[in-house]
This record gives structure tokens, C-alpha cells and sequence, in this order.
């Protein structure tokens, strides 16, 4: 697989897991199903208050990030290289499948966010390195430090002169996700979790049929450790 396609593979991702931010921002009053440093921030404030209540959700998100982590890891760790990320991608799209069933039951978002950040926790896992960043994960604090770093360095003629163009790449997709969750939730309220779902296991199917294929994972040819 060329490195532009698996790119766009990354991006999609980082894509989906601003989709699914954005959903559950709206409906969790400003909580986070995928960026655990602002769930950290709500747990640490809610505990300085003494709101036991209020740090309970929170800490939940986090302990469901942490064992989606954990189990994305464990998958890439002991499944066969070339079905890592079919295994990945299968686990992350029935734990959003799941939140879309449970949030469509219940019409609010609740338990089923916990579902939504097991997933991005385990998104994670997708993708190693692909020239020298970072396609495919759940935030993007360190995309946006390292594009700042590569354009210092291009202005400064010691790097390449577009090095920053896969970094700011990343950042875009989890905005552009995130605006298209947002407007989607505001037409198709909680049945917007069905994009998402739908689109993790097509992937997950697509990356399946390659490695059936060519016997290697997606990320085999384009893969290389960050410079």
C-alpha cells in the first residue's frame, strides 16, 4: 500500500475520532469521549471542589480510555502481524456499534460513552509511524507541537521545506471531524453515532480483505520509524 493511501487512512481516522468527540462534547456538557487531558482537568477540578458526583463521569472516561488502551495493545501485541489492525478496527468498531445501540435505547449518551472512549482508546493501536508522524490517533496536541517544530525548522532552512504538511494534515482531519459531527448531530441527534460505526467497520473490513491479500498489514510498506 503507497504511503498516500495509507495517509489518507490515518486521516480518515483521526476524522472519525473528531466525529465522535464532538458528539459526545455536545452531549456530555463539555466532557470528552476521546481527549483524556480535558477529562483529567474536569476530574481534577470536580475533586478540588470536593463534587464527588460531578468526578465520577469523568474518571469513568478515563478508566475507559485506559482499558481500551490496554486492550488495543494487547491485540497488536499477540494477534498475527498482518491481522493487528483488522483486529484493532473490528474491536473499535463494535464498541462504537455498541454505543450507538445503547445511546439509541436510551436516548442520551451515558453509558454509552464509555463504549465511545473504550474505541478511541483503542484506535491508537491502528497505526505506527508513517514518514515521521503520527496518522490515525485520537488527538492531537503532539501533531500540533511537531508542525510548529517542522515549520521553525523550514523557515530556518534546516528541515524539509514542507515537512510540516502530514502534521498539519492530522490536525486538520480532527477538526473537519469534528465540525461534521457536530452538524450531523445537529440534524440526526444521537442516530449520528451511525456514521462512525458504520464507517470504523468498513474500514476495519477493507483492511481485512488487504491483509488476506497481500499477507501483510496495511501499514507494512509505508511504515518507518520518526526521524
Amino acid at each position: 500500500m503507497s504511503r498516500p493511501v495509507l495517509l489518507g487512512f490515518g486521516l480518515m481516522l483521526t476524522a472519525l475520532a473528531g466525529f465522535v468527540d464532538a458528539i459526545g462534547f455536545i452531549r456530555l456538557g463539555g466532557l470528552y469521549t476521546s481527549l483524556m487531558s480535558g477529562n483529567t482537568t474536569q476530574l481534577a477540578v470536580a475533586v478540588g471542589h470536593g463534587e464527588g458526583h460531578t468526578a465520577l463521569l469523568p474518571l469513568l472516561l478515563i478508566l475507559a480510555f485506559l482499558v481500551g488502551s490496554v486492550t488495543g495493545g494487547a491485540i497488536a501485541a499477540l494477534a498475527p502481524e498482518r491481522w493487528a489492525t483488522p483486529a484493532i478496527l473490528a474491536f473499535e468498531a463494535v464498541a462504537v456499534a455498541t454505543a450507538f445501540v445503547t445511546a439509541r435505547e436510551n436516548l442520551q449518551l451515558g453509558t454509552a460513552s464509555l463504549f465511545l472512549s473504550l474505541a478511541m482508546g483503542a484506535q491508537n493501536a491502528v497505526l505506527a509511524q508513517v514518514q515521521g508522524f503520527r496518522a490515525g490517533t485520537t488527538f492531537v496536541t503532539g501533531a500540533l507541537f511537531a508542525f510548529g517544530q517542522k515549520v521553525a525548522l523550514a523557515l530556518a532552512g534546516r528541515g524539509p521545506r514542507f515537512g510540516w504538511v502530514g502534521d498539519g494534515l492530522v490536525w486538520l482531519s480532527l477538526l473537519v471531524g469534528a465540525v461534521a459531527g457536530t452538524l450531523a448531530h445537529m440534524r440526526l441527534g444521537i442516530e449520528a453515532l451511525a456514521v462512525p460505526a458504520g464507517i470504523t467497520g468498513v474500514l476495519a473490513l477493507w483492511a481485512g480483505l488487504h491483509a488476506l491479500r497481500t499477507g501483510k498489514p496495511p501499514e507494512a510498506i509505508a511504515a518507518r520509524p520518526s526521524p
